[in-house]
């Protein structure tokens, strides 16, 4: 859903039902996007006015842009204070993708060194 709102600078709430309908559905996603903090109000609703305005918050485009980063063969952090799976405490599953995101981030600079040496 976020990434459908990333495309519209602001929406109000019939565009939000609008992208809504290509998920599954769930009345409840626009007020929990808000109470979460990935949705805020820009302009709000005024009696007589026209209908309020939402954007994006600034943590959502920092998800946003973070997953593009890594879609274009960015790194994936590896420390503890970026990444919780590196934390000590983390579970099994955490330490299984954690070799997996080591391994990646060594190929993803082995190919950024091969590709300064052309």
């Amino acid at each position: 859903m976020l990434l459908f709102l990333y495309s519209e600078e602001y929406f109000n709430v019939d565009k939000f039902k609008e992208f809504n309908q290509l998920l599954g559905w769930n009345k409840n996603r626009f007020n929990k996007l808000r109470k979460q903090g990935w949705i805020e109000v820009i302009k709000p609703y005024k009696f007589g006015g026209p209908k309020a305005l939402y954007g994006l918050s600034h943590k959502t485009l920092h998800l946003i842009r973070s997953v593009y980063e890594k879609l274009e063969g960015g790194l994936i952090p590896t420390s503890k204070s970026k990444n919780p799976m590196f934390l000590a405490r983390a579970g099994y599953s955490d330490k299984v993708y954690r070799k997996v995101i080591i391994n990646m981030n060594s190929a993803i600079r082995q190919q950024q060194c091969h590709s300064l040496e052309l």
